[in-house]
């Protein structure tokens, strides 16, 4: 039987702008959808096409406070009364203020909680909100980006519903307010497969992040070096992720999906394709556990479209042709959906990844295997 599956998207998700020279651009959203429209991804009764709402401020008051909301809405409306500096906003730098950015995050939240109630609902097996992934936000202050962690927030969903749940991130970037907000909490094992903190913003995500008190052991960092490609990459997955994700044996799987450890990615240094990408994704899904999936960075816009097509595919269990369909090619320019070239990587550096990794994984599995009843 085919998996079930819910794309949740509407076109004003990807109509605002953080400034004009943010690297981050919500119309790669839009070119997402486009792509997977033209594949007729829509078309079957397995997938459902789904419209976001606005996340409440009592379900942002999961994570967030009451006097930081406040303050993302008077800000987005040009009121004063707020620091923006206190919330680690600025009119430059990485989290801009810009008119709108409180219905924005609202939406982008909620359309996580609305794709979070369809998996706890047993609606689909899996659905997939592009626009979420926002995984560096604090209770108090925006970073990176992010304004409201949004799967933090459907993780506490989760969490209220009495569920356990297992969540990967797989995004270049450390995800830190994701792992803060539950470094205590053994009901969510969290697990970031990243580019390491002593090279890449947020500074975070080395191996002895463990947790603490009776979270010891379900926060787990597999930091990666620079350059590291497809092999290097899902060698160390594979290690590290099945067995942690098996013995914990959680009831819902949250993924955030980010697609900046492209090899072209202008914001990071990892080598990944998208073989290696579509290939930790189809191991997620072959865990088949209940699936919620989410978006996150990336900032070559046609590598993101390409990518998180052939991640609603693996979701599907189709596989998309790879001459890109007309319809598309007509708006943004022939091309193929896989990746022919393989990054050329000086072979000194692909050891010293290689190293890098080995000694990652090791250290996982002196620290982190025996508390899951593991062996290294």
């Amino acid at each position: 039987m085919s998996p079930r599956a819910a794309f949740v998207y509407q076109d004003q998700m990807s109509r605002h702008e953080l400034s004009r020279e943010h690297p981050m651009r919500p119309v790669r959203l839009q070119y997402t959808y486009e792509l997977l429209q033209s594949y007729g991804a829509f078309d079957g009764a397995s997938s459902l096409l789904v419209p976001p709402r606005p996340a409440t401020e009592e379900e942002l008051g999961w994570l967030h406070s009451p006097d930081y909301i406040s303050a993302v809405r008077a800000l987005s409306m040009g009121l004063s009364g707020y620091d923006p500096q206190r919330f680690n906003f600025s009119v430059q730098g990485d989290n801009p203020i810009y008119r709108g950015m409180y219905d924005a995050a609202a939406l982008s939240t909620g359309a996580s909680i609305v794709a979070a109630e369809m998996v706890a609902n047993k609606e689909v097996d899996v659905a997939f909100n592009i626009s979420g992934g926002l995984h560096h936000a604090g209770p108090r202050n925006a970073s990176g980006f992010c304004v409201f962690n949004d799967p933090a927030v459907s993780i506490k969903y989760f969490l209220n519903r009495g569920l356990r749940v297992a969540y990967v991130d797989i995004d270049a970037h450390h995800g830190d307010g994701v792992q803060d907000a539950f470094f205590d909490d053994p009901r969510v094992l969290t697990i970031s497969i990243h580019e390491s903190g002593q090279y890449l913003f947020p500074g975070t995500g080395s191996v002895s992040e463990v947790g603490n008190g009776e979270g010891v052991g379900y926060s787990v960092n597999l930091p990666l070096y620079p350059y590291t490609g497809d092999e290097t990459y899902l060698s160390a997955f594979h290690e590290v992720v099945p067995p942690l994700v098996k013995a914990f044996a959680p009831d819902v799987l949250v993924t955030q999906l980010g697609i900046d450890s492209y090899h072209t990615d202008p914001l990071t240094h990892l080598q990944v394709t998208t073989r290696g990408y579509v290939e930790a994704v189809r191991e997620m899904a072959s865990l088949g556990i209940p699936w919620l999936a989410l978006g996150g960075g990336g900032y070559d816009l046609g590598a993101v479209a390409r990518a998180w097509t052939l991640a609603y595919g693996v979701m599907l269990d189709v596989e998309w042709p790879d001459r890109l369909p007309e319809a598309f090619v007509q708006q943004h320019g022939a091309g193929q959906l896989r990746d022919t070239v393989v990054p050329d990587v000086p072979s000194d550096v692909q050891r010293d990844a290689r190293r890098f990794a080995d000694e990652s994984v090791a250290a996982i599995k002196k620290e982190i295997f025996p508390i899951h009843s593991l062996v290294g």
